[in-house]
């Protein structure tokens, strides 16, 4: 199950539900950004950063980890990189701080002894999904991260239990929307082995309802235009990536219906603007 980029689709949707797990968040949580930013000489590409505000000036900066699986060489590579980037950015930054996200405490590095002094600091925040409480009294958001760590058994139930709690909660009809993409794709990549009509019996939905897409139909529907499902799906990626090169624009303008449902299908798993590029250069320049 490739939790990271779950993860990493919710940071993009909600940057600030990453401070909902630390007991210290920034007073302008709600204004932080999610990126992945590069660093030259060495080149490499650390994903998940959360920039501060433009305006505040110089702002911390959050480095966030999903490790899902043991690195016994994590904490090296992760600290490492991240002061990398600062020394290189810190005329942009006051501060910084590092959060890691395990499932639970075993798939933790076994050797932490050479960086005590962090580990144990105010900077360095260890979250352990399995040991956050009861998943049906946290935050749906936090909800959402701690049942990609539930049992097999129990995941149905659980996740039944959160989409009829997000229709419930006095969010927007697309903030509900995008809550019951991100349950469903958890589930998807959890249930690997199931068929696409058995997860959807699962959890009582048309998994194909569900899709960005399908928002984009419905609008374009209403406007009589198909057109308005081409601009839904641009206006998901400026969400995602900012602003788009006109380049990737003009490709995703030219695209066919059919294209564009499957572009929708694919939106949740692409991390960086490399991924839409690589999709449009191979999946998105197939005929339907």
């Amino acid at each position: 199950m490739r939790r990271d980029s779950i993860f990493y689709a919710l940071f993009q949707q909600y940057p600030a539900l990453l401070f909902d797990l630390l007991e210290h968040p920034p007073p302008d949580a709600q204004h932080y950004r999610f990126d992945a930013v590069a660093v030259k000489e060495p080149k490499f590409e650390i994903d998940g950063v959360f920039l501060p505000p433009e305006a505040e000036t110089p702002g911390v900066v959050y480095f966030c980890e999903v490790q899902f699986q043991k690195d016994e060489q994590l904490y090296e590579r992760l600290f490492g990189e991240s002061f990398l980037y600062f020394y290189r950015n810190r005329s942009r930054f006051s501060d910084w701080q590092a959060v890691v996200i395990y499932p639970d405490r075993p798939t933790e590095q076994t050797t932490t002894h050479p960086y005590r002094a962090l580990l144990t600091s105010d900077q360095v925040h260890r979250v352990y999904l399995n040991e956050l409480g009861d998943i049906q009294q946290l935050p749906l958001g936090v909800a959402l991260m701690a049942l990609t760590t539930v049992d097999e058994a129990d995941a149905p139930a659980v996740a039944r239990s959160l989409l009829s709690r997000s229709g419930q909660e006095k969010e927007s009809q697309a903030a509900n929307r995008t809550i019951m993409e991100m349950i469903t794709t958890i589930m998807v990549y959890k249930f690997t082995a199931l068929s696409r009509q058995e997860v959807e019996a699962m959890l009582g939905l048309n998994l194909k309802e569900t899709r960005v897409y399908q928002e984009a139909k419905a609008e374009g529907h209403e406007e009589g235009r198909e057109e308005e499902g081409r601009s839904l799906i641009l206006r998901q990626l400026n969400r995602c990536f900012r602003t788009l090169p006109e380049d990737l624009h003009a490709k995703i303008t030219s695209l066919s219906i059919a294209q564009i449902e499957s572009l929708a299908e694919a939106l949740l798993e692409f991390q960086t603007i490399a991924d839409l590029e690589n999709w449009l250069n191979q999946d998105g320049s197939i005929d339907p």
